[in-house]
């Protein structure tokens, strides 16, 4: 014989009440089965009388979390049985799952002994038959090991993204040391000629112009040249930590030879390029240099060359960098001189 199955409410309230009466059960068989079942998941289960807020059932569950025995929690508030910072909350608790006459789930912190105890806690009010008294029944679910565990696992992901920047940034830092000069942190001479290369053909399709730098360390004089290779190394890391620090991402500087350098300033014509440039000397000129106690100062001389104003090719625009660092250097050093501007047809 087919029974029908009969469609509950989704109110769990609601649908326990249409359970009980479909099946003809006693109401009473019910806090059978709360008590079983909340004996077998190790929660526990207080009954408070709302007008006093004394407990008028508590399991041994629920005495152990309180660190109480199961007698003396009978007849007691919340406040009697725990440190105030501690039945504060509950309190707060309870008098909103009262106000509010719904079921109420909130979390609550126990520590004792230097032992911190998490707790779900839900709230239900209950009343009478008679509607003469009201009492919050709440059951209490320790939840200490899985927050312990989310939390491991959370530091545990944390770590592991940690290490996998770590990573990251080590392979940046690899490929980097593989581009750049260890003394100067400026490219290496190949692939500065790349960009150069890229720069060129970009130049030619957009017809806009840029600029090539040739620089070179003018001889060391004074107490620099008497501290001799020592004091020329630091003189090249200082130039090298300006030339970064007076070009931008889409620019591009490197270390030609020992004292030779070349700076690519990417969409810069030349008369911003000699402005820039002019600027980097001064700054050269008055850096201060220290070694073994004792300082000096260093220069530099400059060839600006620009395309294409100056070359239209390539290996003209070098050319005319370094004949223009020539003349420069003709010049007795520390000075800025532009490459000759061409005459010849337009492209």
């Amino acid at each position: 014989m087919n029974h029908a199955v009969p469609v509950l409410s989704a109110d769990p309230a609601v649908a326990l009440r249409q359970v009980v009466t479909d099946l003809r059960l006693s109401p009473g068989v019910w806090g059978e089965v709360l008590l079983a079942w909340l004996a077998g998941v190790d929660a526990g289960l207080g009954i408070k009388d709302l007008t006093t807020g004394c407990y008028v059932y508590a399991c041994p569950t629920l005495a152990e979390f309180f660190g109480r025995v199961h007698a003396d929690m009978l007849g007691r508030t919340d406040a009697e049985l725990l440190d105030a910072d501690l039945a504060a909350p509950l309190r707060a608790a309870d008098l909103t799952a009262a106000n509010l006459g719904l079921t109420h789930t909130a979390e609550h912190r126990i520590e004792r002994d230097r032992l911190r105890r998490e707790f779900n806690v839900t709230r239900v009010l209950i009343t009478t038959a008679d509607a003469a008294a009201r009492y919050l029944c709440s059951i209490w679910t320790e939840v200490t090991e899985s927050r312990q565990r989310d939390a491991q696992l959370a530091l545990a992901l944390k770590q592991l993204e940690q290490q996998q920047a770590d990573s990251e940034e080590l392979r940046r830092e690899t490929q980097d040391s593989a581009l750049r000069d260890t003394v100067t942190g400026l490219v290496h001479n190949l692939h500065f000629e790349d960009q150069l290369c890229r720069e060129v053909d970009l130049s030619s399709r957009e017809h806009r112009e840029f600029s090539l730098v040739s620089i070179a360390i003018d001889p060391a004089l004074g107490v620099a040249k008497a501290l001799g290779a020592s004091a020329r190394l630091r003189v090249v890391e200082a130039l090298g930590r300006l030339l970064r620090g007076n070009t931008r991402a889409m620019d591009a500087s490197c270390r030609v030879t020992e004292d030779r350098f070349a700076v690519l300033l990417s969409g810069v014509g030349l008369a911003t390029a000699h402005s820039r440039m002019e600027g980097l000397r001064r700054q050269c000129a008055t850096q201060i240099v220290v070694l073994d106690g004792q300082d000096f100062g260093f220069t530099v001389t400059m060839g600006v060359a620009s395309f294409p104003h100056t070359a239209r090719t390539q290996e003209q625009l070098l050319q005319a960098a370094d004949s223009a660092l020539a003349a420069a250097q003709g010049r007795g050093g520390n000075h800025v001189t532009l490459a000759s501007i061409r005459f010849d047809a337009a492209v």
